[in-house]
Order: C-alpha cells, then structure tokens, then sequence
C-alpha cells in the first residue's frame, strides 16, 4: 500500500509540477517547496489531488510541511488519514 501511494504522489507530482521531467523528482525527504517543485498554489493542487485521489478530507490545521512537503511526508499522512488518524500540526 505504502509503495502504490508514494508511486501515486510521485507521477502526479512528475505530470503536473515537473511537466514530466521524471529526472528532477526530488527524493523521498526533499522538500517540495524548498526545491522550488512546488509554490502555495501547488499546495491547493496537491490537496485537491489527495482528496480526489485517495478518499481523504484535509483539514486547515493538516495544511502544514509535516504533512504536504515531500513524498515521504505525504506517503505517511495519507496512509494514517486512510487508517482515520487525525493528523494535526
């Protein structure tokens, strides 16, 4: 489940932010604005995706880098958002 999430986050991610240029993807633990991959308005994307995609509801108090700024740290939230965790700040 963990490998189909982050294989998930990551084509979309390569498609949408990086135009499908697979060769800038940032790793695991990179941050996502940090790296300049993606910018607030990516952010709302991002949300927007993840709520679509795998069937969760981000809160305002969820929208933090803890949870939305690199592959591993969206793999993790969505896997515990998908397990009824409620992830906080």
């Amino acid at each position: 489940m963990e490998a189909r999430i982050r294989a998930e986050l990551t084509r979309f991610i390569v498609s949408n932010f990086l135009f499908g240029d697979a060769a800038r993807v940032p790793g695991d633990e990179d941050s996502l604005v940090e790296g300049g991959v993606i910018d607030s308005t990516g952010v709302l994307e991002l949300i927007e995706f993840l709520e679509t995609t795998f069937g969760i509801e981000v809160s305002e108090t969820e929208t933090v880098p803890a949870n939305l700024d690199s592959i591993a740290n969206l793999t993790r939230f969505v896997l515990a958002k998908q397990a009824g965790v409620t992830v906080g700040a």
